[in-house]
């Protein structure tokens, strides 16, 4: 395994990939991974030549007062575990590389950014967009694999891919949770252990209401307030937004029917997680 630091490497690398017939599967990432990650690629693995996994805290994704700065980092023990996973190539740039001296341009899509977590993290979309369109330029990747858990980010990427005929095709792997339902993510490493037992609500919540989607029950207000009730038995957590939305367009539905996404963000202390499912 390799690991690339800059973009002239990866970029030369990469031709030469593509060049020599190889097919490559891309996990972009900010680093800290978990087991959601590893499942990716897992799945990249099965599907192409070629794995590649970005290490990359962006931030132009990282609105004011947001935690840039404390994002949790631990690039060894991250080379580490895509050793054990076979990954071929991890692309770890610096910040200036990716964003050199002068920069100024921007991806912006419109419409699906601009709802759920971008209504409330004006300009998170538009760095996220940005950033995956350079790094798809720089890794050139045959196919990339984003989680459920970011559905929002996965349209958004579906979505700028398909505008800009960049030719990646967008795979989407489930959520992978903890034993008591809990979505992986590498914020979870800010809770405190009080957090996280507070956490394990936002899970049951979702699922209260599939479970009332499944009796029969199609009314959006219905299924919301089920949501709102079983979080209202959990003080710590605060909600952010509590959405059923339609999959692919991300606007509100007032009924559930055969595509129904609830979609949920919530602050538990100063963590911010989010969450959905289909229902």
């Amino acid at each position: 395994m390799r690991v690339i630091k800059t973009v002239s490497e990866m970029s030369d690398e990469a031709a030469g990939l593509r060049l020599a017939g190889k097919t490559v599967g891309f996990v972009p990432t900010m680093g800290y991974l978990h087991a959601g990650h590893l499942s990716l690629v897992k799945l990249a693995r099965r599907e192409n030549d070629v794995v590649v996994l970005s290490i990359f805290v962006n931030p132009t994704q990282f609105g004011q007062g947001e935690d840039l700065d404390r994002y949790p980092r631990d690039l060894p023990g991250d080379v580490d575990k895509c050793r054990k996973e076979d990954v071929n190539i991890v692309f770890a740039p610096e910040a200036d590389d990716i964003y050199p001296d002068g920069f100024s341009t921007s991806v912006n899509v419109e419409g699906v950014s601009e709802r759920l977590c971008g209504a409330v993290r004006p300009g998170h979309f538009r760095g996220v967009a940005t950033v995956v369109a350079k790094l798809f330029n720089i890794v050139k990747p045959h196919r990339a694999y984003f989680g459920q858990k970011d559905h929002q980010q996965t349209m958004v990427v579906r979505r700028m891919a398909r505008d800009l005929d960049i030719g990646t095709d967008i795979i989407v792997g489930p959520t992978v949770r903890e034993p008591d339902g809990l979505a992986m993510s590498s914020r979870n490493a800010y809770l405190s252990p009080d957090d996280r037992m507070a956490a394990v609500q936002i899970y049951r919540a979702l699922a209260s209401a599939r479970s009332l989607r499944q009796s029969g029950e199609t009314r959006a207000d219905v299924l919301l307030s089920k949501v709102r009730e079983s979080l209202r038995n959990e003080p710590a957590i605060k909600a952010e937004y509590i959405e059923l939305v339609d999959p692919e367009k991300l606007t509100p539905l007032s009924s559930a029917g055969e595509k129904a996404l609830l979609a949920l963000a919530v602050r538990i202390g100063k963590t911010r997680l989010i969450d959905n499912m289909f229902i």
